[in-house]
């Protein structure tokens, strides 16, 4: 009854635990969860008050596919101004989030029989979006020791004739990874005389830390530029999960037009609204909330690493950006999934296990939310833990 490739798609284990603890707190259980990837800020005012216009001018109606002009410009901009890359409106699509920006690019490259390269630990789609296009995850596994990066040999390796595509995500989900321009230039020189493309999700660009510096990866050289397709949106740096924002950009005005074609015959535009909404933050007109999020997540991050790192048992590594700790439990625990269970059970704190991401051994956990709940969750977690010792 069912199509082989929707009984092969997982669903996705962040939305599950999410949906679980929201249950639980529904039928009165004192649940925090640190499961979200979603920022605990409200939407800038300036954001807002754009919808509300378009609102009252009755801007409602369909519009273009890949968004309305003056949106693509503004993506263009944005793209100009902070990463130093010159895109044309033909070389853009807005889609419902970035999400949707990644699976209309697998679905448009990939074939039965091709293969993805994924480092691991990855956001839990990843995977998901390659097998549904009929292709095979390579998965590279990472740890501590690499700071949860892949090397140039690791890449060099996983190559093979039948290799399309490699995902990268800098800052990371789960771990808060960064690459840095050295490592990214090193990742390209691996890919020369390739026709590999790289889909370079690069959502919380804006939360960096500790004087970190994010590279763009189109931006290293006119041969990353070629084979780059920019995944980005609004919903983490700019606090429009809801909003359903994402973009991609390439070059390959062929490759846009396959993109377009497939979103005409699924979602179409997104939203009207959410299109002028936009345009205010890609703009560059709510830098300064930007920043006052980026400041208190980077507050966060400083006091939860501390605390996490004070509990015998655990361990994890200060993320250089987006807004999770990738909890190292191996010393107590071999299976994540019961681990978090268990927690959840008997705490009320929901954590997303690591295999999820396609790392045994860790948990993942969310600081985009207040000071004052991280530091009750990481006191539950602590107390936990010493029943396991």
């Amino acid at each position: 009854m069912y199509s082989r490739r929707i009984q092969a798609l997982s669903p996705s284990m962040t939305i599950a635990i999410s949906t679980l603890a929201r249950e639980l707190k529904a039928q009165g259980k004192d649940v925090l969860s640190f499961s979200a990837g979603e920022p605990d800020f409200g939407t800038p005012e300036r954001i807002k008050e754009a919808a509300i216009e378009a609102i009252r001018q009755d801007f409602t109606k369909y519009t273009a596919v890949a968004g309305i002009p003056e949106l693509l410009d503004a993506v263009a901009y944005k793209l100009q101004r902070d990463n130093g890359l010159h895109y044309d409106r033909e070389m853009i699509v807005v889609s419902n989030g970035a999400k949707q920006s990644l699976f209309n690019l697998t679905q448009a490259i990939l074939d039965e029989g091709d293969e993805a390269i994924i480092p691991a630990p990855y956001w839990v789609t990843y995977p998901e979006l390659v097998k549904y296009a009929g292709a095979k995850p390579v998965i590279l596994p990472t740890d501590e020791s690499t700071g949860f990066k892949i090397t140039p040999e690791q890449l060099r390796g996983a190559i093979t004739p039948r290799t399309k595509l490699l995902i990268l995500t800098s800052p990371s989900n789960p771990t808060g990874a960064v690459y840095s321009k050295e490592e990214l230039e090193a990742i390209g020189k691996v890919l020369e005389g390739t026709e590999i493309l790289v889909a370079s999700d690069e959502m919380y660009e804006k939360l960096v830390y500790d004087g970190v510096r994010f590279t763009a990866a189109a931006s290293i050289n006119e041969d990353m530029y070629r084979r780059t397709v920019t995944v980005n949106g609004l919903s983490k740096s700019v606090a429009m999960t809801g909003w359903r924002m994402g973009y991609l950009a390439s070059p390959d005005k062929e490759l846009i037009k396959k993109m377009v074609s497939l979103q005409s015959q699924s979602t179409s535009n997104i939203c009207s609204i959410t299109q002028k909404a936009s345009i205010p933050a890609l703009r560059g007109e709510v830098d300064e909330e930007i920043e006052t999020m980026r400041r208190a997540f980077e507050a966060r991050a400083h006091e939860a690493v501390e605390r996490f790192n004070a509990i015998e048992g655990l361990s994890v590594a200060k993320p250089d950006g987006a807004f999770y700790l990738f909890v190292n439990i191996r010393e107590i625990s071999s299976d994540s999934m019961a681990f978090c269970s268990k927690l959840l059970e008997e705490t009320g704190v929901a954590v997303v296990p690591g295999i999820g991401f396609g790392a045994e051994g860790y948990f993942r956990f969310s600081f985009a939310t207040d000071i004052v709940t991280i530091r009750e969750g990481i006191r539950r977690i602590e107390k936990f833990v010493k029943t396991l010792r």
